[in-house]
């Protein structure tokens, strides 16, 4: 496998959605790491962002990212735990780090990150560690965490290569 590393940074870049999957298939279905370490709850020690903290109440990335994958014709396909897959459709709590989608200052559609972006050129986590969210009320863009709640999808084959969806979103506390 020829690695595909962030011109910026030099970190393994995961470039274009549904990139997982394509990167991960030759590993035997095991998502690529890069040298400092990645996905939900990994922090890295020179961010100057505080790591986030568990708030009850709002959904565990811990427990997102209990999810496993197998490969599968190209494909990540993920396997969800019973407690996973029982909050599909169910109305949650998600904070986490913003990673707009557009340049406005107020945010319709983006994704949420388990751990902060440290490269503006790089997914700073594999599928289990990010929420797509469509908010319903718009929301103010951060580099601080935001909370926000809505209807979560479990996503068995999304196109994108995404695990969790959130809709009817709006800001919370």
């Amino acid at each position: 496998m020829t690695d595909r590393r962030c011109f910026v940074c030099g970190l393994l870049a995961l470039a274009a959605p549904g990139a997982w999957a394509q990167l991960a298939a030759p590993l035997g279905g095991a998502a690529p790491a890069s040298p400092l370490g990645s996905g939900p709850g990994y922090h890295s020690p020179d961010s100057p962002i505080p790591p986030l903290q568990e708030r009850e109440g709002v959904l565990s990335w811990k427990l997102l990212g209990s999810v496993k994958t197998r490969a599968e014709r190209q494909r990540l396909r993920p396997i969800f735990p019973a407690d996973v897959r029982a909050l599909d459709r169910q109305i949650v709590k998600v904070q986490g780090f913003m990673m707009p989608l557009d340049a406005s200052e107020r945010q319709h559609h983006f994704l949420l990150s388990a751990v902060p972006t440290t490269c503006s050129f790089c997914i700073p986590a594999g599928p289990e560690g990010l929420v797509e969210v469509r908010a319903k009320t718009p929301v103010r863009y951060s580099v601080d965490p935001v909370v926000v709640e809505g209807r979560l999808s479990v996503l068995d084959n999304d196109p994108y290569g995404l695990f969790y969806r959130l809709t009817e979103a709006q800001p919370a506390r």
